[in-house]
């Protein structure tokens, strides 16, 4: 019984997760994110599945992509350089967690 209450549990919150993520599409569009970036294929940056399996492994990444969200950046897709947006700390860790959830 027990493990079927942790596996229910473990079910529950990874599908809050996916929700929680799912919701962030809104704020990308909202701060003109997709204008540069797809979810899935390269536009004038890399698509957003791209980000998430290039830093699958990386435990630093939410904070690095939500410092470069912010500040911007340039050399680690190309020479293209990504302006700083206006976001606040806030929405930059959100949007970041929500590049990183892509598969």
């Amino acid at each position: 019984m027990k493990i079927i209450n942790a596996a229910l549990i473990a079910a529950a919150l990874a599908t809050l997760g996916q929700a929680h993520a799912a919701d962030e599409l809104p704020l990308a569009k909202a701060k003109n994110c997709l204008s540069c970036h797809s979810v899935d294929r390269k536009l004038v940056g890399p698509g957003y599945k791209e980000v998430a399996a290039k830093y699958k492994d990386d435990k630093g990444a939410p904070a690095k992509l939500a410092a470069k969200i912010k500040a911007g950046g340039k050399g680690a897709w190309g020479e293209i350089p990504m302006p700083p947006n206006n976001v606040t700390d806030d929405e930059a860790k959100r949007l970041a967690a929500w590049v990183l959830s892509l598969k």
